[in-house]
């Protein structure tokens, strides 16, 4: 026996971020984690310690894939590239069965039941969130896109909050053709510049 775990990690970890994102970090038990991941309790507890080391192992990987989608977003302005990194995160196919809202938002809403390591991933997840969308503002100034005394941090604390309702309003009956118009609001506290913006080097 080579003492590799005998299962596929990503896998398992996979299936936790769905289990952990649909019922909450608190909702959550060791029989629904390990019927979910097909971990025995002994494999769990072996690799992950409890069920908070999952969590956070979980709570990471999801981090990981809201930040790879953020970064994706590219345009030939920084306020096109905001705009397109919002809407990317649209509803698009109702029949998706990915669990509704945001990992984060959700364990950000039980911090009092989350241990202090959790505490701090979940709110490491959201600080990684604001820094791109902070990173773009930063760049637009610097390319003229917005005025040098533009309140970035106010702005990025602005459109963090329009993204976490993007994911979490859809679940209040919110339509995706009420959630652009949202997003058209919400961009119009960066107006349109009136002249192109000088290109990056």
């Amino acid at each position: 026996m080579s003492g590799k775990p005998q299962y596929d990690e990503e896998a398992v970890v996979d299936a936790a971020v769905h289990v952990f994102w649909r019922h909450g970090y608190a909702a959550t038990s060791i029989n629904e984690l390990t019927a979910a991941t097909g971990l025995s309790r002994s494999s769990l507890y072996q690799r992950f310690q409890d069920k908070d080391g999952l969590f956070r192992e979980a709570l990471t990987k999801y981090t990981q894939r809201v930040l790879t989608r953020m970064s994706a977003s590219h345009a030939e302005t920084m306020r096109a590239r905001l705009d397109a990194l919002l809407r990317e995160f649209l509803p698009r196919d109702a029949r998706s069965k990915r669990p509704a809202g945001c990992l984060l938002a959700r364990s950000c809403s039980e911090m009092t039941a989350l241990t202090e390591a959790g505490r701090e991933a979940a709110l490491a997840g959201l600080a990684k969130q604001r820094a791109i969308i902070e990173a773009i503002l930063v760049r637009a100034v610097s390319q003229e896109e917005l005025a040098p005394d533009a309140d970035i941090e106010g702005m990025a604390w602005h459109f963090l909050g329009v993204l976490q309702a993007l994911l979490n309003l859809p679940q209040a009956g919110a339509a995706t053709t009420s959630l652009h118009r949202m997003v058209d609001i919400a961009m119009s506290v960066w107006p349109v510049p009136l002249k192109r913006p000088r290109k990056s080097a």
